[in-house]
């Protein structure tokens, strides 16, 4: 199993970003798919999850700011992050909790 973010940088607060994970070595279609975060200096903070069939779960946190999607045929998941704050800052890890699974992680960073 492998999973592989892309799409971090750095943003201005307000801006937004499109964070990707693509997937391989496991049944995509079958399986949730999960955003977690880990802030400079604090624990993790999970986001977002979406089940197999489409349906959505955001923290209270980035609710209404955020959209997670996913494209079975890429066997990709996405993360829109829009207004973003300053607080979002963190290291933005895409994970696959059935087969213990996390990706190598990619940086946003909300600045002016």
């Amino acid at each position: 199993v492998q999973l592989v973010e892309s799409g971090g940088g750095l943003v201005q607060p307000g801006g937004s970003l499109r964070l990707s994970c693509a997937a391989s070595g496991f049944t995509y279609t079958s399986y949730y798919m999960s955003w977690v975060r880990q802030a400079p200096g604090k624990g993790l903070e999970w986001v977002s999850d979406i089940s197999s069939g489409g349906g959505t779960r955001y923290a209270d946190s980035v609710k209404g700011r955020c959209t997670i999607s996913r494209d079975n045929a890429k066997k990709t998941t996405y993360l829109q992050l829009n207004s973003l704050k300053p607080e979002d800052t963190a290291l933005y890890y895409c994970v696959q909790s059935s087969f213990h699974a996390w990706g190598q992680g990619t940086q946003v960073t909300v600045s002016s």
